[in-house]
Formats: C-alpha cells, sequence, structure tokens
C-alpha cells in the first residue's frame, strides 16, 4: 500500500494547492465560522455519523445528485443559527461572480453543517442573527495560512474535559499526493485518556505536534468524563486530497476519516453528536483506482485523528469559558 511519511510544509488542509480556509470570530459571543474554499469549486461527498447533526445542503452531495461541484464548505458554531452563516458566504461569492449557473445566474454551492456552542458562557442575546456577517468575513478572510485552536468555528467548542477548538493537519504520499484534514472538535467525549492528558491520538503524533506526550503510561478505558450536557456537541471535519476522485469515491473517503474520529474521541459519534465529515477533490492530480482509495481513506483518517488532538493542543478559550485549555499553566502535563 502507498505510505505516507511527512506532513505537508504547512501541516494543514491548504497543503492540498487551491484551497483556502479563513476564520471569523466573535469573543462575546464566542461563537465563530470556518470556511473552506478554493481557487476554482471543487467535487466534494459526505458521512454523517452523529445521530444529532445541523447540516445544510448536504442531500446534494449524493453521488446521484446533478450538481457535483461546490464553491464553499461552512462550518459554523450557533447551533441551527450558524446554518445561516452559509447565506453570508453565499453572498459574498456571488459578488466574486462564483457559482452554479442557471438561467443565467450564479447560485453559489454552500453546503453548512454546525456545532452547538449556545451555553460556553458567551453573550447569546443577539437581536439579528449574527451569523451571516461571521461567514461573510470568514470567506474574505481566507488563506493558505490561519490559525488554530480558539478560532472559527471552534473559538466556542469543548470537549468533555478541555476546551475544544479549530484543529488541522496533512500528510504527503509517496506518490506525491497530499491528503489534509480540518476539524472543529466540540464533542461529548474527551480526546484525552482517564482523568490525564494524554491524547488518545497519541500513537498518531507527527513529532511533537500537539505535545509529545505519548501514550498514557497506564490506559485508564473505563468510562470517560463527562462533563456537558449531552445536547452540547457536534465534531464537524474537511478532509481533502489533491488526487482526483469522483463524488461517490469522496462519499467513501469521508466513511473512512470518520475512523479517525474514533481513534481521538471517546466516545464518538453518539447520539448528541451531529459528528459530519466532508470530503473534497481540487482534481489536480491522477484519477484514484481502487486501491489508491484504500492509502487515501487511511492518510485521511489518521490525518483527522491529528487534526482534533492539536485543536484542542491550540487552544486558548475566552475567559468566560467553563472548560480550562489543555496548556493551562496550573494544569500538570501528566
Amino acid at each position: 500500500m502507498t505510505r505516507f511519511n511527512r506532513p505537508g510544509p504547512r501541516n494543514l488542509l491548504t497543503d492540498v494547492g487551491g484551497l483556502r480556509v479563513g476564520n471569523a470570530q466573535d469573543a462575546v459571543l464566542v461563537s465563530g465560522v470556518t470556511v473552506v474554499t478554493g481557487d476554482a469549486s471543487f467535487t466534494a461527498g459526505v458521512h454523517i455519523m452523529g445521530g444529532a447533526p445541523g447540516t445544510r445542503e448536504t442531500a446534494l452531495l449524493a453521488p446521484e445528485r446533478l450538481v457535483q461541484q461546490v464553491d464553499a464548505i461552512v462550518l459554523a458554531g450557533g447551533s441551527a443559527f450558524g446554518l445561516d452563516a452559509a447565506s453570508g458566504v453565499m453572498d459574498g461569492l456571488r459578488a466574486q461572480g462564483r457559482g452554479f449557473q442557471v438561467a443565467g445566474q450564479r447560485v453559489p454551492i454552500v453546503p453548512a453543517a454546525i456545532l452547538f456552542d449556545l451555553a460556553n458562557g458567551g453573550a447569546k442575546d443577539w437581536g439579528a442573527n449574527p451569523y451571516p456577517a461571521l461567514g461573510r468575513a470568514a470567506l474574505h478572510a481566507a488563506a493558505t495560512e490561519f490559525a488554530l485552536g480558539s478560532h472559527g468555528a471552534g473559538i466556542g467548542a469543548t470537549t468533555a474535559n478541555f476546551a475544544g477548538g479549530l484543529g488541522s493537519a496533512s500528510w504527503v504520499l509517496e506518490t506525491g499526493t497530499t491528503v489534509g484534514s480540518l476539524v472543529a472538535a466540540n464533542p461529548v467525549g474527551s480526546v484525552t485518556v482517564g482523568q490525564g492528558r494524554h491524547f488518545w491520538a497519541a500513537p498518531f503524533e507527527w513529532q511533537d505536534e500537539f505535545g509529545g506526550l505519548g501514550p498514557a503510561p497506564q490506559g485508564d478505558y473505563g468510562t470517560p468524563p463527562i462533563t456537558k450536557l449531552a445536547r452540547e456537541a457536534t465534531t464537524l471535519a474537511v478532509v481533502a486530497t489533491d488526487a482526483t476522485l469522483t463524488q461517490a469515491q469522496l462519499t467513501r473517503l469521508a466513511i473512512a476519516a470518520h475512523d479517525g474520529m474514533a481513534r481521538a474521541i471517546v466516545p464518538s459519534h453518539t447520539q448528541f453528536d451531529g459528528d459530519i465529515v466532508f470530503a473534497l477533490s481540487t482534481g489536480a492530480g491522477p484519477a484514484a483506482e481502487a486501491l489508491d482509495m484504500v492509502a487515501l481513506g487511511h492518510a485521511a483518517a489518521t490525518c483527522l485523528t491529528r487534526a482534533i488532538a492539536r485543536a484542542i493542543y491550540h487552544a486558548d478559550p475566552p475567559k468566560r469559558m467553563s472548560h480550562p485549555a489543555w496548556r493551562a499553566p496550573h494544569l500538570p502535563l501528566d
């Protein structure tokens, strides 16, 4: 099977050439939006495994649908209110002349998914929905470099015991194909083992990208701490590659990538999470054959595992949030 042994130059989703990521957040609201877009539209698929998803325009990503490409993907806080972030992104893309051409009009195609962060201590008493403006701001900020941790859709995220956040990682396969991942980690479950700070993702860490603590010295594999109300959750992810994949292949890639959540979050895919993975292809590289999909799926899953741990490792949440940062100075490292 094709191997991968190093990240791309940024260790970000944007190591897949032609992609850009933008964040916008409000530290008083303690919520935000993350947008994935590109130099051109891209083919996308999706797979949902959580029991409580909140989505927009995901049905059209099924392989048998008419529209095969999208202009952006939106990850947002705000529960169902956050789905309106896609409207702001659509407005911004339309102003750029982007979108699916029909009847003389350009209609930007913008699938979206949301996580629940309405009970994180932020000011949620808005008079007008703030998410369309946050969505357009995130689109405007889209670039190849972007911040991790408490930014974008990750600013108000939490886990069972630590602040959640926005994470990303990449792999370069020996064939030259690149795979990247992006995640807004806000699960019911824990990303660390037992009551400690060792990441479940430790066996997949590249060098010291999320602290270098290694696996937990004594595994506490019993019931993990659940300190969140069960309905306050969801992990949203995007995996991407420059290999040319069909929508059906991208659906399979999204399915495989969910393994990355299960390796990094315990428990994952619960009835109270809306866990979702979007998968996209820029089509810049060669078409993927059946055996290529095995390597791409494994790379996407391990990449997502690393991105989840990096999200928590880089978190620096607003002080009004109840969950501490993994790197809080008053907490021991092990």
